[in-house]
């Protein structure tokens, strides 16, 4: 179990700090459509599909890195005052209730979404230049997958702290 654990928090940790650099092709991007627009007066057509693009794929994979240095946020007024099984059983619960059927509402409807944006080959039409749709929603699916298999790991540490009263090592 330890060997798993582990291999998530690697993919986790790896998949947002390569994903990081999509940062700077983002302001790369905007930057370029910003100039080209208000320096140029020559605005482009693919920016707005490339932007929305490159900040899904950044967005979504890094929310399994998020998770992992527990970055989401949390209601810690009464939280950081519990000792460890307490706040266990508050992650415990609060996944149960709200982030499991989230995961399975992602999961679910992406895979749908994937399998038919390839299949149907599927282009986002907001401007003339159309990039296909497939690819993204792939991307988008895979950091769904992966903040899935991170919520799995901290799920089971928090079990473990449940259940033996201690952090899992």
């Amino acid at each position: 179990m330890r060997i798993v654990l582990k291999t998530i928090d690697t993919l986790s940790e790896y998949s947002g700090r390569i994903f990081l650099w999509l940062v700077i092709a983002l302001i790369g991007v905007l930057a370029f459509e910003t100039i080209s627009r208000y320096v140029f007066n020559a605005p482009t057509n693919w920016v707005y599909e490339t932007s929305f693009m490159i900040g899904g794929a950044l967005a979504v994979m890094a929310w399994s890195y998020t998770h992992k240095h527990r970055g989401h946020i949390r209601v810690d007024l009464i939280y950081m005052h519990l000792p460890l099984r307490g706040q266990a059983i508050i992650d415990v619960v609060s996944s149960i209730i709200f982030l499991f059927p989230l995961l399975i509402v992602l999961l679910y409807g992406g895979y749908s979404g994937v399998e038919f944006a390839w299949k149907a080959h599927e282009k986002f039409v907001e401007s003339d230049w159309m990039p296909p749709a497939g690819p993204i929603k792939t991307v988008i699916y895979v950091g769904f997958c992966l903040f899935t298999l991170q919520a799995l790991a901290q799920f089971f540490r928090d079990l473990y702290i449940l259940i033996r009263s201690k952090p899992y090592d």
